[in-house]
């Protein structure tokens, strides 16, 4: 049997992990009966955690903000160095930490008192890191997403499309995605009726929980791979296939994940699927890999590396005739 002080520090873990709990599900994670649970959560009550309760059918328990941050207890100027730190990681400023960091945060800002979540809004209010360009995400709404994918909720909101069309969206979220400067959202559509990925930073207003799912099966297996295959073919006018004369090994070190999938055909080649708006920009790309290669799809391509072609073959015989 685990001692009373031990299952009050994973009482309060598991009451971290989850916006709410149901009495029955926490009792059986800790392995105790229900009588047992109540006087636990009055125990961490009168040790000053805040643990609410409600009753009926969504009722069941919850961790509060209270006057101390549990599992550890942090000074103030502690807690918000934590929290200041985390939002820096999850803004992608140490690579390969933003999954991790947000997390983190996610749960961090769940109990962090009142007092402190004004401090830190006064704090980003006033400061403007200079390495920030293009878009930027509210940490505030990254935060809320990565906890209703953690906890299975529906949320809605504000978002703008390319064309900064308007909408309001209802969508459950599987799970948020860290490419370069920007976050993606991957989520089932309740209007669309489909997946769809959103880009954070168009996201606008508050993001509103309005009830609960059980997640579907992503169309790729995985939310990265999902997401990746979503913002570099799907979402464009053209959608470009390339066989190039290289392992896959190679290409995949030249091509971010977020610009294309290459797969393997044999030891030698491998292929690329990506999309774009500007068939001279993959065109361009293409030819700056370095390697043979042929084009399978969109025939358009194959006109616009012609040009290209002959645009350069001019500006070198015009070099080289200054050259002589």
């Amino acid at each position: 049997m685990v001692g009373t002080s031990a299952r009050l520090l994973r009482l309060l873990s598991l009451l971290q992990s989850r916006r709410s709990w149901t009495g029955g599900a926490l009792a059986e994670a800790l392995e105790v009966t229900e009588r047992t649970l109540r006087r636990d959560i009055d125990k961490l009550r009168g040790l000053g955690y805040p643990v609410n309760a409600t009753s009926g059918v969504a009722g069941g328990y919850s961790l509060g903000p209270g006057a101390k941050l549990p599992p550890l207890l942090l000074e103030d100027d502690e807690a918000l160095a934590v929290s200041v730190g985390l939002q820096n990681a999850a803004s992608g400023t140490i690579r390969g930490m933003e999954e991790a960091a947000l997390r983190a945060l996610a749960k961090l800002e769940q109990v962090l008192p009142t007092r402190l979540q004004r401090r830190l809004r006064s704090f980003h209010a006033a400061v403007m890191p200079l390495y920030l360009a293009g878009p930027t995400v509210d940490a505030s709404v990254l935060s809320a997403l990565a906890s209703a994918c953690r906890a299975e909720e529906v949320v809605a909101f504000g978002y703008g499309d390319r064309q900064r069309q308007q909408s309001e969206r209802e969508v459950e979220p599987h799970g948020l995605v860290h490419s370069g400067p920007r976050w993606y959202l991957a989520a089932w559509d309740r209007t669309r009726e489909d997946f769809r990925t959103f880009r954070v930073d168009r996201i606008t207003g508050k993001v509103r929980v309005t009830g609960r799912f059980s997640p579907r099966p992503l169309p790729e297996g995985d939310v990265a791979r999902y997401v990746a295959r979503s913002i570099s073919t799907d979402a464009y006018k053209y959608r470009g296939r390339i066989v190039l004369h290289a392992p896959r090994e190679l290409i995949a070190e030249r091509i971010p994940q977020a610009y294309g999938r290459v797969t393997a055909l044999d030891e030698a080649r491998c292929q690329l699927e990506t999309g774009t708006n500007r068939l001279d920009a993959l065109a361009f790309h293409v030819a700056m890999l370095g390697v043979e290669f042929e084009v399978l799809e969109p025939p358009e391509l194959t006109e616009e590396l012609r040009t290209l072609s002959a645009r350069l073959g001019r500006a070198a015989g015009r070099s080289g005739q200054r050259a002589r």
